[in-house]
């Protein structure tokens, strides 16, 4: 999962589709993801609780599969599809496929053995 807390992605599929949001939270081992303002419940809490101490309804947000959505690029503000590349100083980066700008860099330079 290419997926990171902080990324800004779009949801593709969905009651939530073409929503935009900023990643809170990312569970790797069950593929989910919980994106700001996607996927929105009601939670009814009594009076004197610790969250909310008049009582009445919270908003929360439930974590979605991570295959619906699609990280946002740089260049075009559209999503896209992301694929890793090796440079020429021999890091990983993480890469835009519409347009080939670099997202962040996944792993530093290795040392060649002599």
């Amino acid at each position: 999962m290419h997926i990171r807390k902080g990324d800004t992605v779009e949801v593709i599929s969905g009651d939530d589709n073409g929503t935009r949001g900023t990643v809170l939270s990312v569970d790797r081992k069950g593929g989910k993801v919980v994106v700001e303002g996607v996927n929105r419940v009601y939670k009814h809490v009594r009076r004197g609780h610790p969250k909310s101490p008049q009582g009445g309804r919270l908003h929360t947000e439930l974590p979605i599969n991570a295959s619906n959505v699609m990280l946002i690029c740089p260049q075009s503000n559209k999503p896209t599809r992301v694929g890793i590349r090796l440079t020429a100083t021999g890091t990983k980066e993480l890469y835009a496929k519409r347009s080939g700008a670099t997202l962040r860099e996944i792993t530093s330079a290795k040392r060649k053995k002599a």
